[in-house]
């Protein structure tokens, strides 16, 4: 029933952004996901990396099929598209496989069987649908939010350092080369997260069920949240409100070159294209949640975890995307968020309750602060610039603990039989 009702909530919400999206002129999540059936999808990675959260559920026999199908599929695309001049891209095969391994769990398999396939397919087209709902979201802030607080933030980033200036020159410093591996990391954050997730879910397939809490979860409901924060606090970036890139739009072109002078900040008006993206960082937040997930793997995991959330830090600060008020923000998001989602798998105890609440607390002080105290934050930077940081790490420290203690407590799922000992046949006295 759980799963039912969340494709039925799922599904309504799409139809509204659908309807939304047509509304301002632009294609919705849904036709924008049919097309993809046919024509040239936007990321055929993502829709490769979506059939391998898929495959989980199949064995390895399955999984060689499917894969194989998905690339033969995939290849003849690609000859008719070369042949008649079309948009070349790859894709298609994945979700064409991806589609039919539903067919074939309502046609042809039963029970748990028919169950465990449905789930592996409803989470590969998630991860689908959440790219194209964010895209959505994105073209919904720009036409929604006229004006925006960018003057607010970068003035509250003062107290920080102006870490979005500093890292932008740092960049600049390092040539092509360095811009070219962050903006890599920082497109293709997914597919780290689907590395992350087949490690965790890569006993689905023998033990026949998934885990009560992994990343794919956390990473949804990040992605679902974080739009709904953007419609309250729009902003549109250093790179965009202060740079080059904002055009007349632009307060003056600073960045990364020189900071903003402190002055009393306003709304102020922008385009209709540019998304209205930056509060939170969800790019900081998905790289936290992929650092965190990490953690419980090998040593080459969480080395790729420690790797993708710096360079995705050094990606969104040093291309202008962000504030630094907009990463501490993402960090507090993501921890809250995972915390309330391992609280639904392992019960709510008083601790875990507490941090969820400080947690949205902190983040909630940060955003009110960012937007009515920014004139004192950047006149005292020396007080409020601690103050953000020993908030940001109150809630990193009570994370880490709580989970500490939750694992050390924890039950086993297959605790072992006890021995039993050989018992002796009882000796009868001879009659």
């Amino acid at each position: 029933m759980l799963w039912v009702a969340v494709t039925v909530v799922g599904l309504g919400f799409l139809i509204a952004l659908e309807v939304a999206s047509r509304r301002h002129g632009a294609r919705g999540p849904i036709t924008d996901q049919a097309r993809e059936v046919i024509f040239a999808p936007r990321s055929g990675t993502v829709l490769y990396a979506s059939m391998a959260l898929m495959m989980v559920v199949l064995t390895w026999r399955q999984r060689f099929i499917a894969l194989g199908a998905a690339v033969g599929i995939d290849v003849v695309f690609w000859l008719v598209r070369w042949a008649v001049g079309a948009e070349m891209m790859f894709g298609n095969g994945a979700l064409w496989v991806t589609l039919a391994c539903g067919v074939i769990a309502v046609t042809r398999r039963t029970g748990r069987d028919r169950v465990l396939l449905l789930k592996g397919v409803g989470l590969a087209l998630l991860l689908v649908a959440g790219r194209k709902t964010g895209y959505a979201w994105l073209l919904i802030t720009s036409k929604t939010r006229p004006r925006v607080l960018d003057q607010y933030v970068a003035t509250a980033d003062h107290a920080l350092g102006n870490p979005s200036w500093l890292a932008g020159r740092i960049v600049a410093a390092t040539g092509t080369v360095g811009a070219h591996i962050l903006e890599w990391v920082y497109i293709q954050l997914a597919v780290a997260a689907v590395a992350v997730a087949l490690y965790q879910l890569r006993h689905v397939a023998v033990e026949r069920r998934f885990p009560g809490h992994h990343l794919v979860r956390t990473f949804l409901v990040i992605g679902l949240l974080g739009p709904g924060i953007y419609m309250i606090f729009p902003v549109v970036g250093p790179v965009f409100a202060y740079g080059a890139d904002g055009g007349h739009w632009a307060v003056a072109d600073l960045w990364p070159d020189t900071p903003p002078p402190v002055g009393t900040p306003q709304r102020m008006p922008f385009d209709e294209i540019t998304p209205r993206n930056c509060m939170p960082s969800l790019h900081t937040a998905w790289a936290t949640a992929i650092f965190i997930h990490a953690l419980k793997g090998p040593w080459v995991l969480r080395f790729a975890g420690a790797f993708w959330l710096i360079a995705t830090l050094g990606a969104t600060l040093g291309f202008g995307y962000h504030y630094g008020a907009d990463i501490i923000a993402g960090v507090v998001f993501t921890l809250t968020i995972d915390m309330a989602l391992r609280s639904l798998d392992r019960g709510w105890d008083r601790s875990a309750k507490r941090f969820v609440v400080y947690g949205a607390a902190v983040f909630t002080a940060f955003l009110a602060s960012y937007r009515y105290l920014s004139t004192e934050m950047a006149a005292h930077p020396w007080v409020f610039g601690p103050l953000l940081m020993l908030a940001t790490a109150s809630v990193v420290y009570g994370y880490a603990r709580i989970t500490r203690l939750s694992e050390l407590t924890a039950v086993p799922a297959h605790l072992p039989e006890p021995r039993r000992e050989p018992q002796q046949e009882p000796q009868h006295e001879p009659v």
